[in-house]
């Protein structure tokens, strides 16, 4: 589907176009939105708006990694938009191509941000302070606070990590701290090249639009410096928790062989005695006595309690 928003010279939005009979020369500036297009509607960003050859190739072979591209009479963006699905990253391309007096979106699913900012220009009478840049700007404030949701969930989820409040076992939560790693670090490599993009476009001297509105493209900058941060910090956070689980887990390995290792230290001296009067030689003396079970027993238990009063006294019960 293609959506064509016009606003004439004589500042008015006229709306629902079509690519077929619109005269785009009558326009003071123009919006063309390919949402979900079709092969053949693919065509007219050579035919009709003549797009470099690379760009309307970058556009049909996702997923890019976000960037901008100069050409001789336009500048050709790549952006990401993200939505979390069942625990999953799910990443979508929204592309822009921006002219002196046009702009034109291309997205191959639908993309929310492109609706809520069609709909808000829509409703306008006159087109007042909306321009190409005006809209790229919209666009992208838009993309860029829809990452926050997502950061904020994964948050969520350390939070219930950390608290265990289900009391789930180690295990299951070591698996989840996991997942939520892998997500952090998809996350990072589509927050990570939107910074490094809105930079390069805040230094450019080509983008003459940007330039006239740098304070609000500063602002989506200083969005994405501090999503990068949460994911950073948030990375960290899950290193600790993972650090901490391994510490937990060799602490209790190690209580667990002290228990062994105390027992072992008492028993082998009185399993040692139980072999020797246990190997059933014709000649040992002890074997006719007639207190020799009581002196066996006997040594063994005096021999078990001074071992056992003995480790107590070093400490290991402590």
């Amino acid at each position: 589907m293609i959506n064509i928003i016009g606003i004439t010279k004589e500042d008015k939005i006229e709306k629902n176009l079509s690519i077929q009979n619109v005269n785009f020369s009558n326009y003071k500036w123009f919006w063309v939105d390919f949402n979900q297009p079709t092969e053949e509607e693919i065509t007219h960003l050579d035919k009709t708006f003549h797009f470099h050859p690379l760009a309307i190739e970058d556009c049909i072979h996702r997923l890019q990694r976000p960037k901008l591209d100069y050409y001789e009479d336009h500048t050709f963006f790549v952006t990401h938009i993200v939505r979390e699905d069942e625990r999953k990253l799910v990443k979508e391309e929204l592309n822009f191509f921006v002219g002196e007096n046009y702009i034109v979106t291309f997205h191959l699913l639908p993309a929310l941000e492109v609706h809520h900012v069609w709909e808000k220009l829509s409703t306008q009478t006159k087109g007042g302070k909306w321009d190409p840049s005006y809209v790229f700007h919209q666009l992208l404030d838009n993309v860029v606070d829809n990452y926050f949701p997502v950061i904020y969930k994964i948050e969520d989820q350390l939070d219930n990590i950390e608290d265990n409040p289900g009391n789930e076992s180690m295990n299951k939560l070591m698996d989840e701290l996991f997942s939520i790693r892998h997500l952090l670090l998809q996350f990072g490599h589509t927050v990570n090249p939107m910074r490094d993009l809105l930079y390069r476009m805040l230094s450019s001297r080509h983008l003459k639009g940007i330039t006239k509105r740098s304070a609000y493209f500063s602002d989506i900058y200083d969005h994405l410096l501090k999503l990068s941060d949460m994911v950073s910090s948030n990375r960290d956070v899950t290193a600790d928790i993972r650090d901490n689980y391994l510490s937990l887990n060799a602490y209790q390995t190690n209580n667990v062989m002290k228990v062994l290792t105390i027992m072992t230290s008492i028993f082998a001296p009185l399993t040692f005695i139980a072999g020797i009067y246990g190997m059933n030689f014709e000649y040992m003396p002890e074997l006719g006595w007639k207190y020799g079970y009581v002196f066996a027993t006997g040594l063994m238990a005096i021999i078990g309690v001074s071992m056992f009063l003995w480790i107590k006294s070093k400490g290991w019960f402590r």
